[in-house]
């Protein structure tokens, strides 16, 4: 894996300009703190290379019969969607942790485990 400073040199190295907005500090990522629970909904218990993204699902969406998506921006600089399927809500519902993968976003994308409380 290619460190961002190893990115930007190579890129600044072959004659491009890049601006690229934060996904952070640094070279790597840092894991970051987990998103707080919050009583009555669902959230990421985890997140993979987090650096700010955080999802907070109403349990009422636990109901749906078809996909919902979310936006997990939080405090980053930058979105994600995840989205899961009708299959995944019932399992949160029934209890059970979801793990789902991420849109690439700065070429880049996380696995989120969810569950509900």
């Amino acid at each position: 894996m290619v460190t961002r400073a190893e990115f930007l040199v190579q890129l600044t190295s072959s004659g491009w300009v890049l601006f690229l907005a934060g996904c952070g500090g640094g070279g790597g990522y840092d894991a970051g703190p987990a998103p707080p629970a919050q009583a009555a909904a669902c959230s990421a218990t985890q997140i993979t290379n987090n650096h700010g993204h955080t999802l907070t699902m109403p349990t009422a969406d636990l109901n749906s019969t078809v996909s919902m998506s979310y936006n997990i921006q939080g405090s980053a600089a930058h979105s994600h969607l995840v989205t899961f399927s009708a299959a995944q809500l019932a399992q949160l519902k029934a209890g059970q942790s979801v793990t789902v993968a991420t849109t690439v976003s700065l070429a880049h994308q996380h696995d989120l485990s969810a569950a509900c409380a």
